[in-house]
């Protein structure tokens, strides 16, 4: 497989060139699968846009078409934050973001936990990174948080913003800064209308789903080193051959 990686001239800045709601989702998957799912990336576009689609994990919930996922990894190629491989029958797409944003390991879990999931507190996102990468603590998840939101303009300027604590909760959220300033009062908004929702019911259907992707890999890999289709063929009616 050859790795088609341009260089990366200088760190992305979202002052500079705001990603769309579209583009955050794709590079959201692409970081989270990358972590959780290894022997399924690099993704192909079938695999990007059932990612961005996925219905737990995800806020909002979204029904991206192959077009417009497509669209989305060609404008995040041009920003070195997207690469393309080839070497296999499907293209596939790997993220760049630590690197293309210029931020370490922790701080770019954060990210993607926040381009995929929304606002959070510091303490969600403790919960929710614990198969991204694992916090020591809640002040670790906000000390990178404040780092993050301190980064200077020379660097990139902010990245994430704390929101003004939400009328009846009891911690303020996070939110990040890559598709430009937030607007708080319609945040607050959404997380009222949403609901608490049922956070075993997701965490169980979440853990599902990552099975479900690491078989379809293991089916993947066996039928190609088989040299057959992994489709299913179409049964035979009666009185055929």
């Amino acid at each position: 497989m050859t790795l088609l990686t341009p260089a990366t001239t200088h760190v992305y800045s979202p002052a500079e060139r705001p990603l769309t709601p579209e583009e955050a989702r794709v590079l959201g998957t692409l970081m989270e699968k990358a972590r959780t799912v290894p022997d399924s990336y690099p993704m192909t576009l079938n695999t990007v846009v059932t990612g961005c689609n996925q219905k737990t994990s995800r806020a909002p919930l979204l029904n991206l078409s192959d077009a417009q996922v497509q669209e989305a990894l060609s404008s995040l190629k041009s920003l070195t934050l997207v690469f393309e491989t080839s070497g296999s029958r499907a293209t596939r797409y790997e993220h760049n973001a630590q690197r293309g944003i210029g931020v370490p390991e922790q701080s770019a879990a954060l990210l993607g936990l926040l381009m995929l999931r929304g606002p959070q507190t510091a303490g969600e996102l403790r919960l929710n990174a614990e198969r991204w990468h694992r916090f020591a603590d809640i002040s670790s998840v906000e000390g990178f948080l404040e780092e993050l939101q301190a980064r200077t303009d020379a660097k990139g300027g902010p990245l994430v913003t704390l929101l003004p604590k939400a009328p009846g909760a009891r911690e303020p959220r996070w939110a990040h800064l890559l598709c430009g300033p937030v607007d708080a009062s319609a945040v607050h908004a959404s997380h009222e209308g949403s609901g608490a929702g049922s956070s075993q019911l997701e965490a169980r259907i979440e853990a599902l789903e990552s099975e479900v992707d690491s078989l379809r890999s293991t089916v993947q890999r066996l039928c190609a080193e088989l040299g057959i289709s992994p489709e299913v063929p179409a049964m035979s009616q009666p009185g055929q051959e």
